[in-house]
């Protein structure tokens, strides 16, 4: 059985990977109407992910007979200044969730919840994954920042992106 104290964390993170799905679908809309279709195929692809993500954490809860409680979701920006400044927020939210993830998992610690701590291993190396692909992607657009060409291509790159559900997780 989940303690309160962890129940209401993990309910929070909930909410925060729900938001990121907000966040980079926002950003898909954003990139879509840039005619940027690889990139917003890559923001699409990250939504599923925070879904499953969400979805791993509901599951989780569930298990150790705690109560998901649903909190409404913050509306997400609507515009950036370019890809860049969009890959560059993207890196930036994920710093942020990597910060809450390493919240949880000292939750989990003091709390001597050795489940939780368990099961967050599994999210601090996909924090560490998300951070070094958002940072490629935006040393890849710094380098091509004015070169259309290399836009193009790395527009094409991010269009075979395609999504993996984790183990366990069924959407």
């Amino acid at each position: 059985m989940v303690q309160k104290a962890m129940e209401k964390a993990l309910n929070d993170q909930i909410n925060a990977e729900l938001y990121s799905a907000y966040l980079y679908l926002s950003m898909a809309a954003y990139l879509e109407s840039r005619n940027l279709k690889g990139f917003a195929n890559w923001m699409r692809v990250q939504v599923m992910e925070e879904q499953a993500h969400a979805k791993k954490f509901y599951d989780f809860l569930t298990a150790r007979n705690g109560r998901v409680i649903l909190s409404e979701i913050k509306a997400p920006p609507t515009g950036w200044e370019s890809p860049l400044a969009a890959f560059e927020q993207v890196l930036e939210h994920e710093q942020l969730v990597t910060g809450r993830i390493n919240d949880l998992v000292n939750l989990s610690v003091e709390l001597g919840d050795h489940a939780t701590n368990s099961f967050l291993k599994w999210f601090v190396d996909e924090q560490v994954e998300e951070e070094a692909t958002a940072d490629g992607i935006i040393q890849s657009l710094k380098l091509n920042e004015n070169n259309p060409g290399g836009l193009f291509l790395i527009d094409k790159d991010l269009a075979q992106r395609t999504f993996v559900p984790p183990a366990g997780v069924t959407l």
